[in-house]
Protein backbone atom coordinates (compact mmCIF):
# COMPACT_ATOMS: atom_id res chain seq x y z
CA UNK A 1 0.00 0.00 0.00
CA UNK A 2 1.11 3.55 -1.21
CA UNK A 3 1.26 6.07 1.86
CA UNK A 4 2.20 9.38 0.48
CA UNK A 5 3.66 12.18 3.25
CA UNK A 6 0.97 14.67 3.76
CA UNK A 7 2.70 17.86 2.87
CA UNK A 8 1.59 21.43 3.74
CA UNK A 9 -2.05 22.35 1.46
CA UNK A 10 -1.75 19.23 0.15
CA UNK A 11 -4.89 16.77 0.96
CA UNK A 12 -4.13 13.16 1.75
CA UNK A 13 -4.68 10.94 -1.24
CA UNK A 14 -6.15 7.81 0.73
CA UNK A 15 -5.34 4.69 -0.95
CA UNK A 16 -3.90 3.82 -3.72
CA UNK A 17 -6.15 1.00 -5.58
CA UNK A 18 -6.53 1.99 -9.72
CA UNK A 19 -9.06 4.44 -10.72
CA UNK A 20 -11.10 5.30 -7.26
CA UNK A 21 -11.81 8.52 -7.44
CA UNK A 22 -11.41 10.75 -4.60
CA UNK A 23 -14.17 13.46 -3.38
CA UNK A 24 -12.81 17.17 -5.53
CA UNK A 25 -12.27 15.49 -8.67
CA UNK A 26 -15.28 15.54 -10.24
CA UNK A 27 -17.07 18.67 -10.23
CA UNK A 28 -20.58 18.56 -7.94
CA UNK A 29 -22.84 18.04 -11.62
CA UNK A 30 -20.85 15.32 -12.85
CA UNK A 31 -21.19 13.07 -9.43
CA UNK A 32 -24.43 14.31 -9.12
CA UNK A 33 -25.39 13.16 -12.79
CA UNK A 34 -23.20 9.59 -12.06
CA UNK A 35 -25.37 8.52 -9.40
CA UNK A 36 -28.47 9.18 -10.53
CA UNK A 37 -27.11 6.74 -14.07
CA UNK A 38 -25.60 4.35 -11.33
CA UNK A 39 -28.91 4.10 -9.45
CA UNK A 40 -30.91 3.63 -12.44
CA UNK A 41 -28.69 0.18 -13.24
CA UNK A 42 -28.67 -1.17 -10.12
CA UNK A 43 -32.36 -1.15 -10.10
CA UNK A 44 -32.07 -3.01 -13.46
CA UNK A 45 -29.94 -5.07 -12.09
CA UNK A 46 -31.33 -6.07 -8.77
CA UNK A 47 -34.71 -6.75 -10.48
CA UNK A 48 -33.48 -8.73 -13.02
CA UNK A 49 -30.99 -11.00 -10.29
CA UNK A 50 -34.23 -11.63 -8.35
CA UNK A 51 -35.74 -13.02 -11.33
CA UNK A 52 -32.67 -14.60 -12.20
CA UNK A 53 -31.57 -16.23 -8.80
CA UNK A 54 -30.91 -19.43 -7.86
CA UNK A 55 -30.39 -21.38 -4.48
CA UNK A 56 -26.90 -22.21 -5.71
CA UNK A 57 -25.76 -18.84 -7.01
CA UNK A 58 -26.12 -17.14 -3.34
CA UNK A 59 -23.15 -18.39 -1.90
CA UNK A 60 -21.24 -18.11 -5.15
CA UNK A 61 -22.37 -14.57 -4.93
CA UNK A 62 -20.70 -14.09 -1.31
CA UNK A 63 -17.82 -15.66 -2.42
CA UNK A 64 -16.73 -13.97 -5.46
CA UNK A 65 -17.46 -10.82 -3.60
CA UNK A 66 -15.03 -11.69 -1.00
CA UNK A 67 -12.29 -12.67 -3.82
CA UNK A 68 -12.99 -9.65 -5.94
CA UNK A 69 -12.19 -7.34 -2.76
CA UNK A 70 -9.41 -9.21 -1.69
CA UNK A 71 -8.05 -9.63 -5.42
CA UNK A 72 -8.61 -5.24 -5.49
CA UNK A 73 -5.98 -4.88 -2.34
CA UNK A 74 -3.13 -6.26 -4.69
CA UNK A 75 -1.61 -3.79 -6.73
CA UNK A 76 0.70 -5.62 -9.43
CA UNK A 77 3.66 -2.97 -11.17
CA UNK A 78 3.34 -1.96 -15.19
CA UNK A 79 5.54 0.36 -17.17
CA UNK A 80 6.58 3.52 -16.27
CA UNK A 81 6.59 2.98 -11.88
CA UNK A 82 3.16 2.90 -12.41
CA UNK A 83 0.75 0.04 -10.56
CA UNK A 84 -2.40 -1.86 -11.15
CA UNK A 85 -5.11 -4.06 -9.85
CA UNK A 86 -8.22 -6.45 -10.78
CA UNK A 87 -11.04 -4.51 -11.65
CA UNK A 88 -13.14 -8.32 -11.92
CA UNK A 89 -15.88 -7.13 -13.74
CA UNK A 90 -15.86 -9.36 -16.50
CA UNK A 91 -15.09 -12.28 -13.85
CA UNK A 92 -17.58 -11.70 -11.71
CA UNK A 93 -20.57 -11.77 -14.81
CA UNK A 94 -18.86 -14.57 -16.32
CA UNK A 95 -19.49 -16.54 -13.40
CA UNK A 96 -22.74 -15.09 -12.11
CA UNK A 97 -23.89 -13.86 -14.87
CA UNK A 98 -24.18 -9.53 -15.85
CA UNK A 99 -26.93 -8.72 -13.80
CA UNK A 100 -25.53 -10.37 -10.47
CA UNK A 101 -22.14 -9.07 -11.52
CA UNK A 102 -23.08 -6.12 -11.41
CA UNK A 103 -24.72 -6.16 -7.17
CA UNK A 104 -21.82 -7.77 -6.34
CA UNK A 105 -18.88 -5.27 -7.78
CA UNK A 106 -21.23 -2.20 -6.67
CA UNK A 107 -21.39 -4.02 -2.80
CA UNK A 108 -17.08 -4.09 -2.98
CA UNK A 109 -16.71 -0.80 -4.06
CA UNK A 110 -19.74 0.68 -1.73
CA UNK A 111 -17.75 -1.20 1.40
CA UNK A 112 -14.52 0.20 -0.02
CA UNK A 113 -15.60 3.67 -0.06
CA UNK A 114 -17.40 2.99 3.69
CA UNK A 115 -15.44 1.15 5.26
CA UNK A 116 -12.04 1.74 3.98
CA UNK A 117 -12.40 5.20 2.94
CA UNK A 118 -11.31 3.67 -0.64
CA UNK A 119 -12.42 6.50 -3.02
CA UNK A 120 -14.78 9.49 -2.09
CA UNK A 121 -18.16 9.56 -0.88
CA UNK A 122 -19.31 12.20 -3.12
CA UNK A 123 -17.93 10.59 -6.31
CA UNK A 124 -18.82 6.83 -5.25
CA UNK A 125 -21.37 6.77 -7.71
CA UNK A 126 -18.53 7.59 -10.39
CA UNK A 127 -16.89 4.70 -9.08
CA UNK A 128 -19.26 1.85 -8.89
CA UNK A 129 -20.17 3.30 -12.89
CA UNK A 130 -16.46 3.29 -13.89
CA UNK A 131 -15.52 0.35 -12.18
CA UNK A 132 -17.85 -2.12 -11.44
CA UNK A 133 -21.06 -1.66 -14.03
CA UNK A 134 -19.25 -0.44 -17.03
CA UNK A 135 -17.20 -3.30 -17.13
CA UNK A 136 -19.45 -6.15 -16.13
CA UNK A 137 -21.44 -5.08 -19.16
CA UNK A 138 -18.64 -4.55 -21.85
CA UNK A 139 -17.19 -7.47 -20.43
CA UNK A 140 -20.17 -9.97 -20.59
CA UNK A 141 -21.44 -8.12 -23.54
CA UNK A 142 -18.49 -9.58 -25.62
CA UNK A 143 -18.45 -12.65 -23.18
CA UNK A 144 -22.19 -13.16 -24.72
CA UNK A 145 -21.45 -12.97 -28.44
CA UNK A 146 -19.46 -16.64 -28.18
CA UNK A 147 -21.28 -18.03 -25.75
CA UNK A 148 -21.63 -21.22 -28.31
CA UNK A 149 -18.04 -21.16 -29.54
CA UNK A 150 -15.37 -23.08 -28.23
CA UNK A 151 -13.58 -22.78 -24.98
CA UNK A 152 -10.74 -21.30 -27.00
CA UNK A 153 -12.75 -18.44 -28.86
CA UNK A 154 -14.49 -18.16 -25.08
CA UNK A 155 -11.09 -17.71 -23.08
CA UNK A 156 -9.51 -15.50 -25.86
CA UNK A 157 -12.63 -13.32 -25.99
CA UNK A 158 -12.74 -13.09 -22.08
CA UNK A 159 -9.28 -11.88 -22.21
CA UNK A 160 -9.63 -8.76 -24.42
CA UNK A 161 -13.19 -8.22 -22.85
CA UNK A 162 -10.95 -8.10 -19.61
CA UNK A 163 -8.36 -5.91 -21.03
CA UNK A 164 -11.61 -3.33 -22.78
CA UNK A 165 -13.20 -3.43 -19.46
CA UNK A 166 -10.31 -1.40 -17.66
CA UNK A 167 -9.94 0.81 -20.80
CA UNK A 168 -13.42 1.55 -20.85
CA UNK A 169 -13.64 2.68 -17.09
CA UNK A 170 -9.86 4.30 -17.93
CA UNK A 171 -12.08 6.39 -20.57
CA UNK A 172 -15.40 7.04 -18.38
CA UNK A 173 -12.98 7.95 -16.04
CA UNK A 174 -11.10 10.74 -18.01
CA UNK A 175 -14.72 12.23 -19.43
CA UNK A 176 -15.55 12.78 -16.10
CA UNK A 177 -12.50 14.56 -15.15
CA UNK A 178 -12.73 16.77 -18.25
CA UNK A 179 -16.14 17.65 -17.89
CA UNK A 180 -15.46 18.44 -14.12
CA UNK A 181 -12.54 21.12 -15.26
CA UNK A 182 -9.90 19.04 -13.61
CA UNK A 183 -8.01 17.92 -16.76
CA UNK A 184 -8.19 18.93 -20.32
CA UNK A 185 -9.50 16.52 -22.88
CA UNK A 186 -6.57 16.38 -24.79
CA UNK A 187 -4.60 15.43 -22.05
CA UNK A 188 -6.12 13.05 -20.05
CA UNK A 189 -7.56 11.28 -22.18
CA UNK A 190 -4.33 9.74 -23.90
CA UNK A 191 -2.90 10.05 -20.46
CA UNK A 192 -5.47 7.78 -18.89
CA UNK A 193 -6.04 4.94 -21.75
CA UNK A 194 -2.13 4.98 -21.94
CA UNK A 195 -1.55 3.80 -18.94
CA UNK A 196 -4.34 1.49 -18.31
CA UNK A 197 -3.81 0.00 -21.74
CA UNK A 198 -0.68 -1.83 -19.67
CA UNK A 199 -3.03 -2.36 -16.55
CA UNK A 200 -5.51 -4.31 -18.77
CA UNK A 201 -3.04 -6.40 -19.61
CA UNK A 202 -3.08 -7.71 -16.25
CA UNK A 203 -6.58 -7.81 -15.78
CA UNK A 204 -6.96 -9.81 -18.82
CA UNK A 205 -3.67 -12.11 -17.53
CA UNK A 206 -5.63 -12.86 -14.28
CA UNK A 207 -9.35 -12.80 -15.28
CA UNK A 208 -7.92 -15.84 -18.04
CA UNK A 209 -6.04 -17.87 -14.94
CA UNK A 210 -9.23 -17.74 -13.60
CA UNK A 211 -11.63 -18.39 -15.68
CA UNK A 212 -9.40 -20.97 -16.86
CA UNK A 213 -9.18 -22.62 -13.12
CA UNK A 214 -13.06 -22.93 -12.49
CA UNK A 215 -13.56 -24.68 -16.21
CA UNK A 216 -10.86 -27.15 -14.87
CA UNK A 217 -12.53 -27.52 -11.39
CA UNK A 218 -15.60 -26.72 -11.71
CA UNK A 219 -16.74 -26.60 -15.15
CA UNK A 220 -20.71 -26.69 -13.89
CA UNK A 221 -20.38 -23.30 -12.18
CA UNK A 222 -20.01 -21.80 -16.00
CA UNK A 223 -21.76 -23.81 -18.34
CA UNK A 224 -24.61 -24.76 -16.43
CA UNK A 225 -24.81 -21.23 -14.58
CA UNK A 226 -24.38 -20.95 -11.23
CA UNK A 227 -28.11 -21.23 -10.60
CA UNK A 228 -28.17 -24.55 -11.32
CA UNK A 229 -24.44 -26.06 -10.31
CA UNK A 230 -24.23 -29.02 -8.48
CA UNK A 231 -22.22 -31.14 -6.34
CA UNK A 232 -20.68 -30.36 -3.11
CA UNK A 233 -19.39 -27.46 -0.81
CA UNK A 234 -16.06 -28.18 -2.04
CA UNK A 235 -16.08 -25.37 -4.27
CA UNK A 236 -16.79 -22.97 -1.44
CA UNK A 237 -14.06 -24.31 0.27
CA UNK A 238 -11.75 -23.72 -2.13
CA UNK A 239 -13.07 -20.50 -2.97
CA UNK A 240 -12.74 -19.45 0.63
CA UNK A 241 -8.99 -21.09 0.79
CA UNK A 242 -7.88 -19.08 -2.90
CA UNK A 243 -9.13 -15.63 -0.75
CA UNK A 244 -7.24 -16.60 2.03
CA UNK A 245 -4.51 -16.83 -0.15
CA UNK A 246 -4.74 -13.45 -1.79
CA UNK A 247 -5.21 -11.88 1.57
CA UNK A 248 -2.20 -13.03 3.21
CA UNK A 249 -0.46 -11.98 0.04
CA UNK A 250 -1.57 -8.74 0.19
CA UNK A 251 0.45 -6.79 2.53
CA UNK A 252 3.92 -6.99 -0.42
CA UNK A 253 1.61 -5.27 -3.07
CA UNK A 254 3.18 -3.01 -5.45
CA UNK A 255 3.71 0.33 -3.34
CA UNK A 256 3.73 2.33 -7.00
CA UNK A 257 0.99 4.68 -7.82
CA UNK A 258 -1.82 3.59 -9.61
CA UNK A 259 -3.02 4.69 -12.99
CA UNK A 260 -5.06 7.37 -11.58
CA UNK A 261 -3.04 8.69 -9.54
CA UNK A 262 0.06 8.68 -11.90
CA UNK A 263 -1.55 10.38 -13.68
CA UNK A 264 -2.55 13.03 -11.77
CA UNK A 265 0.58 13.46 -10.18
CA UNK A 266 2.15 13.88 -13.71
CA UNK A 267 -0.54 16.71 -14.59
CA UNK A 268 -0.89 18.37 -11.50
CA UNK A 269 -4.41 17.61 -10.21
CA UNK A 270 -3.77 15.61 -7.39
CA UNK A 271 -3.66 18.44 -4.58
CA UNK A 272 -7.71 18.55 -5.83
CA UNK A 273 -8.08 15.68 -3.71
CA UNK A 274 -9.95 15.55 -0.69
CA UNK A 275 -9.63 13.44 2.58
CA UNK A 276 -12.70 11.44 3.77
CA UNK A 277 -13.98 13.16 6.90
CA UNK A 278 -14.02 10.30 8.90
CA UNK A 279 -11.90 7.04 9.16
CA UNK A 280 -12.75 3.64 10.17
CA UNK A 281 -9.77 1.01 8.27
CA UNK A 282 -7.29 3.74 6.70
CA UNK A 283 -5.12 2.35 4.14
CA UNK A 284 -6.27 -1.31 4.68
CA UNK A 285 -4.91 -1.16 8.25
CA UNK A 286 -6.92 -1.88 11.55
CA UNK A 287 -5.92 1.29 13.31
CA UNK A 288 -4.86 -0.20 16.83
CA UNK A 289 -2.79 -3.07 14.57
CA UNK A 290 -0.38 0.11 13.32
CA UNK A 291 0.79 0.00 9.62
CA UNK A 292 1.98 -3.80 9.78
CA UNK A 293 1.66 -6.75 7.73
CA UNK A 294 -0.61 -8.18 9.86
CA UNK A 295 -2.44 -5.52 10.52
CA UNK A 296 -3.30 -5.40 6.39
CA UNK A 297 -4.41 -9.04 6.34
CA UNK A 298 -6.79 -8.75 9.19
CA UNK A 299 -8.11 -5.73 7.63
CA UNK A 300 -8.34 -6.88 4.32
CA UNK A 301 -10.46 -10.31 6.01
CA UNK A 302 -12.83 -7.73 7.74
CA UNK A 303 -13.84 -6.50 4.32
CA UNK A 304 -13.70 -9.63 2.67
CA UNK A 305 -16.31 -10.93 5.30
CA UNK A 306 -18.39 -7.58 5.46
CA UNK A 307 -18.84 -7.78 1.73
CA UNK A 308 -19.95 -11.42 1.57
CA UNK A 309 -21.79 -11.12 4.52
CA UNK A 310 -23.67 -7.83 2.75
CA UNK A 311 -23.49 -9.79 -0.65
CA UNK A 312 -25.57 -13.19 0.54
CA UNK A 313 -28.48 -10.97 3.12
CA UNK A 314 -29.03 -9.00 -0.40
CA UNK A 315 -29.32 -12.25 -1.93
CA UNK A 316 -31.70 -13.54 0.21
CA UNK A 317 -33.59 -11.18 0.49
CA UNK A 318 -34.37 -10.76 -3.02
CA UNK A 319 -35.18 -14.68 -2.84
CA UNK A 320 -37.45 -13.86 -0.39
CA UNK A 321 -39.03 -11.33 -2.21
CA UNK A 322 -39.63 -13.36 -5.63
CA UNK A 323 -40.98 -16.29 -3.39
CA UNK A 324 -43.63 -13.97 -1.46
CA UNK A 325 -47.05 -14.35 -2.91
CA UNK A 326 -48.96 -11.76 -4.36
CA UNK A 327 -52.02 -10.52 -2.72
CA UNK A 328 -54.85 -9.96 -4.64
CA UNK A 329 -57.24 -7.02 -3.37
CA UNK A 330 -60.02 -6.90 -5.40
Amino acid sequence: MLILPILPNVPLWVDNPSMHLPDGFLSLPISLFCWLVTIALLIVAIQRTKIELGERQVPLMGIMAALIFAAQMINFPVAGGTSGHLLGGVLASVVLGPWAGMVVMATVIGVQGLLFQDGGLLVMGANILNMGLLSSLVGYGLYRTVLGQSRAVQIAVIGGAAWLSVMTGALATALQLWLSGTSPLTIVIPAMLGIHAFIGIGEAFITVAAITFIRQTRPDLLETGATTAQGGRGWMVGGLAVTALVLILSPWASADPDGLERVAEDWHFLARGISAPYQIFPDYTLPFLGETAFSTVMAGTVGAIVVAIVVMLMARLLQKLTKAPTVFNP
